[in-house]
């Protein structure tokens, strides 16, 4: 049988898994939120899309260099951000998904494979 697995650098934040209050990603345990990008993973004081600090989080990805998309990932079920949020990443050329925490980061891990700037914002579920 072929191996199907898109080849992705050891150095990339691969999400291996999720669940329980936290992650695992690139062979690391983070317990709580956490903010991913192609090399490197943070923790984030996020517990629920209310509880996000909008400047904590685009002073984050203002370090990202060519950011293109956020993918926002909710917590257990799908919850709307504050319009805010949208439109001040917006600013900064940003674009925002939001989605459950567990498909924020399935698509993350491909838009990783395609070597796409993305970075994750998730809420531990």
């Amino acid at each position: 049988m072929a191996d199907i697995t898109p080849p992705v650098s050891t150095e990339h934040q691969m999400i291996q898994g999720y669940g329980d209050g936290g992650f695992r990603i690139a062979g690391e345990a983070y317990v709580g939120s956490v903010i991913v990008t192609a090399l490197k993973t943070s923790t984030w004081t996020a517990t629920s899309v209310d509880a996000i600090d909008i400047e904590e989080l685009l002073t984050t990805l203002k370090r990202v260099p060519d950011l293109t998309v956020l993918l926002l990932g909710t917590g257990p079920s799908m919850v709307p951000p504050v319009p805010k949020l949208r439109s001040k990443l917006r600013e900064i050329g940003i674009g925002l998904e939001f989605m459950d925490t567990g498909a924020a980061c399935r698509t993350f891990n491909v838009l990783l494979a395609e070597e796409r700037s993305a970075a994750a914002a998730l809420i531990a579920a």
